[in-house]
């Protein structure tokens, strides 16, 4: 490998020395942006105990073969990995909101002048304070787990990754603290070893101080894994914090401007993701920078007033008057249905949808023109249940007795139930629940898409009485409601088919009128997942007294 070298000149003092380092700072940058242009990178190794500055030419990371790295190892900072600068502000917007509360959040952007003019380290150390302090260790893990993944995966880039993976072992050094990313480092990424900042905590509870030895320096960190036996491949990118941890590698690619934005396969598709990601939680619903984080404050008081709004003339209004309202504050519903025929039996029909957010039912209502339905749930909280504009009943999870339940509804008119048991907001649906199968023939499918670019009506892990209200905050919410041809009766319980096959057949149906997948998860799973339990929520009657 070739190498380029320049002698230093002798040491300088005041303001001469300060001006040689910017004059050789503006020069030497434009070195590196025309090496960048054509076939590779310069890369500068400071040796503090030398008086040379040594440039070695790294090529970019879309040089490296990927071909036959199985028995390799890679290192990596997660800033690499991800197709945005080197600016974590969004992803301490999304800790500092959902794990802590409006208010951190809103300090947080606040600082955000303070934090353009510091330095990064410095910058680091007082967004983790305001972030951390006071925090619980257990929401930080919850956030770290269900909700930041998210953005890693839709900030993923591609071509850095594929470099990444390629090697049979991976690692990952950064400045960050640990806690931040190693969950999606280790569930998604499958890297073996993350090494970041660790946090101080007192108990269970961080103290937004980072630990005694500060933070992470990258190239001690990997010189103390790795011993002497150095990766075979560094991945980094031009700041000067990547510099010395590259170069220990025995190959070193770097990622400039031109990688991360203008490569047309930089960006991550949805069915190239590592994992599918199938559960997250979180009530922001878009990517918080700054811009768009006080976009979203000052949109609040707003919200806070169009959601009590809508809210208060659903259900004090005339159905059609009540339904214009919404829809002239912004509200936008697509229908695409048939026109259904009555039923056969004299008992009611049971529409069965897939599951989104907890005003599905009451949409499918509008969109049978005010039909009369009655809505069985699972879990659905006081202040949802008082405030629904329609009928709602609560199903026990006893199978036996939601049975004799949904029947004797059947027999008094129209039902409407979602077999998924919760809801889900990316594009899979979850199994659906054979019961409805056995209990009538007159089943028509319906398929329910939203869109939100806000706030999530929806959670695993927070207040779900707050579910509605954040869902009417949003500016522009849309419903789309297709009702699917009723099943027919060679394809029901009666016509001989079971009702795992009959719900599995549903399934799928749904699925293919949204462009969905199908998926085998269940409620269970998904609480187990982003909450850490089942998601039963226990009556008081049936709480033990202590």
């Amino acid at each position: 490998m070739s190498t380029y070298y320049t002698k230093c000149a002798p040491k300088e003092k005041g303001v001469s020395m300060v001006l040689r380092k910017l004059i050789y700072w503006a020069t030497s940058h434009h070195r590196t942006e025309l090496m960048v242009r054509k076939n590779g990178t310069f890369l500068r190794e400071t040796n503090v105990e030398s008086s040379t500055d040594e440039f070695f030419l790294c090529p970019s990371v879309t040089k490296c073969a990927l071909d036959g790295r199985e028995s390799q190892k890679s290192v990596c900072d997660i800033s690499t990995l991800l197709r945005s600068d080197e600016s974590f502000f969004p992803y301490f917007m999304l800790v500092a909101f959902e794990g802590g509360s409006f208010l951190r959040a809103f300090l947080l952007l606040l600082s955000y002048p303070l934090l353009w003019v510091l330095s990064f380290e410095f910058k680091l150390r007082v967004m983790i304070f305001i972030t951390f302090c006071g925090l619980r260790l257990k929401d930080i893990d919850v956030v770290g787990r269900a909700v930041l993944p998210k953005f890693y995966l839709e900030n993923l880039n591609l071509c850095v990754y594929e470099v990444f993976a390629s090697a049979g072992s991976r690692l990952v050094v950064t400045s960050l603290p640990r806690i931040m990313v190693e969950g999606f480092l280790k569930q998604y990424l499958s890297v073996d070893i993350v090494r970041g900042t660790e946090l101080r905590a007192i108990g269970p509870f961080f103290t937004g101080l980072i630990s005694g030895s500060g933070l992470l320096v990258k190239h001690s960190a990997l010189q103390e894994v790795c011993g002497e036996k150095m990766p075979d491949i560094g991945i980094g990118s031009l700041n000067h914090h990547d510099q010395q941890f590259v170069s220990l590698c025995k190959e070193a690619y770097l990622v400039n401007k031109d990688d991360r934005k203008t490569c047309a396969s930089t960006t991550m598709p949805r069915e190239r993701y590592p994992k599918p990601l199938i559960f997250h939680d979180g009530r922001l619903a878009f990517f918080p920078t700054p811009l768009a984080t006080l976009k979203m404050f000052t949109w609040f008081p707003f919200g806070i007033i169009l959601a009590i709004f809508r809210i208060s003339v659903a259900n004090l209004l005339p159905n059609k008057i009540a339904t214009f309202l919404v829809l002239s504050t912004g509200g936008n519903l697509k229908l695409k249905f048939k026109k259904l025929s009555n039923s056969q039996n004299g008992k009611g029909a049971l529409y069965v949808c897939n599951h989104r957010t907890l005003l599905d039912p009451i949409v499918l209502c509008v969109a049978l023109d005010y039909k009369p339905l009655t809505a069985v749930t699972y879990s659905l909280s006081k202040f949802s249940e008082l405030l629904s504009p329609i009928r709602t009943v609560r199903l026990t999870r006893n199978r036996d007795q939601d049975a004799k339940t949904i029947r004797k509804l059947l027999s008094e008119g129209d039902l409407v139930i979602c077999p998924e048991g919760t809801t889900c907001r990316e594009p899979y649906l979850l199994r659906f629940s054979s019961l409805f199968a056995e209990l009538t023939d007159e089943i028509i499918p319906v398929a329910v898409n939203t869109h939100v670019s806000m706030f999530n009506g929806t959670t695993a892990s927070g207040f779900k009485w707050l579910d509605l209200i954040f869902l009417a905050m949003n500016p522009n919410p849309c419903y789309s409601i297709q009702v699917l041809d009723k099943l027919p009766k060679e394809l029901t319980v009666s016509g001989g088919k079971s009702s795992h096959e009959v719900a599995n057949y549903i399934q799928r149906n749904v699925a293919d009128a949204l462009g969905f997948e199908c998926t085998t998860f269940t409620r269970r799973d998904k609480y187990l997942i982003l909450a850490g339990n089942e998601g039963l929520v226990e009556e008081n009657n049936n709480r033990k007294k202590p």
